[in-house]
């Protein structure tokens, strides 16, 4: 966990200049900012989303940001990750410690906190149990299951986003007022079932209308104004210029889901979530699915063929990037090859087959 840089807000009408245009829109006004100021919230996942989030909320003069994010930059996260430069890839930063750096000099008045970690049930007490709403900037179905069953265990709000391609949706939950994630998907997808970035592609104007939607609905939450958030699933697709809302309030009512009305958190408790070990002298880690999978190892290499060199019969599917080797099995299991750390190997493995 990453030294916490804590700053004082003055105590006068000068420190609401900073503020003074969004102050001046009357539903937020003053007493809307107060809030704002002393609030806390956890942006989780510091990629396109996470980073786009992190800037609206910094510079918005949310009092405490927490970002925790596990994975390291690359050059091709600068097409899309606005907080990040070259220099950050050169100088092989996290991205939550490059976050920090850029949010701080842009408003050194708040307090940002920049945690280098995997979310898993064992820590995201730790990292979300103090924070006022939670923002999803992740890339994985996994952790945001896991937050949705926190979100519900503890009462917190928190805001779904997801993007790929041209795409994106949003979704703002209320734990015990709207329908939750799992109202709307029961599971997660099985690997290869749904497109990757790297696999399809992203644009990055998705990317940031879809963080400026979650944002002015934390911003909603935050500042005392949770009458006006969005109760729908938000749809919008640059590309084919459409934007359509979704009303998931029959999902809820209709007392099936896990959450809402079983009340069962399978993966607060650790019941769900992949397992993962380091293999001994190979640089490899092991990744292991809760529930066995049946892949169609043939169909799986051809969803990769565009991202990967892949290799597929009817025992394992191989696929090389320019960095790892990932070799998966029928049954779900994925040997990543060319690292020994567990949260790049499950990084490597999210941006590939997508959970």
């Amino acid at each position: 966990m990453a030294l916490v840089e804590t700053l004082a807000v003055p105590e006068n009408s000068d420190s609401f200049e900073r503020y003074s245009r969004q102050v001046r829109y009357a539903p937020l006004g003053k007493a809307g900012q107060q809030r704002l100021l002393t609030s806390r919230v956890l942006v989780c996942g510091c990629g396109a989303l996470g980073s786009a989030i992190a800037n609206t909320l910094v510079r918005s003069g949310v009092g405490h940001v927490r970002i925790v994010d596990r994975d390291f930059l690359e050059i091709s996260n600068l097409q899309r990750q606005v907080l990040y430069d070259e220099a950050d890839v050169a100088l092989g930063l996290p991205k939550a410690v490059a976050a920090a750096n850029k949010l701080r000099a842009i408003n050194s008045r708040v307090t940002v906190e920049p945690i280098v970690a995997d979310v898993t049930h064992k820590n995201v007490a730790d990292l979300a149990g103090d924070c006022d709403v939670v923002v999803d900037g992740t890339d994985n179905f996994e952790v945001r299951f896991l937050l949705n069953d926190f979100a519900h265990a503890t009462e917190t709000p928190w805001v779904y986003g997801g993007v790929i391609g041209a795409e994106g949706q949003g979704l703002t939950i209320v734990p015990g007022e709207t329908a939750c994630l799992a109202c709307m998907l029961a599971e997660p997808p099985p690997p290869g079932a749904t497109p990757t970035c790297d696999t399809v592609g992203v644009l990055g104007p998705a990317a940031n209308l879809v963080a400026a939607i979650q944002s002015a609905e934390a911003m909603k939450l935050l500042s005392g104004n949770r009458e006006a958030i969005n109760r729908k699933l938000t749809v919008v697709d640059l590309w084919r210029n459409t934007l359509r809302q979704v009303d998931l309030s029959k999902l809820q009512a209709d007392g099936n889901c896990r959450v809402c009305s079983q009340r069962d958190y399978v993966w607060l408790d650790g019941r769900r979530g992949s397992q993962s070990a380091i293999l001994c002298g190979r640089n490899a880690v092991q990744l292991r699915p809760d529930i066995a999978q049946s892949l169609d190892l043939t169909s799986l290499a051809e969803s990769l063929d565009d991202a990967a060199d892949t290799f597929a019969n009817q025992y394992l599917l191989r696929a090389e990037t320019d960095r790892h080797t990932i070799t998966i099995f029928p049954d779900g299991r994925a040997i990543v090859s060319g690292t020994d750390d567990v949260a790049l190997a499950r990084s490597v493995f999210a941006q590939l087959v997508g959970v």
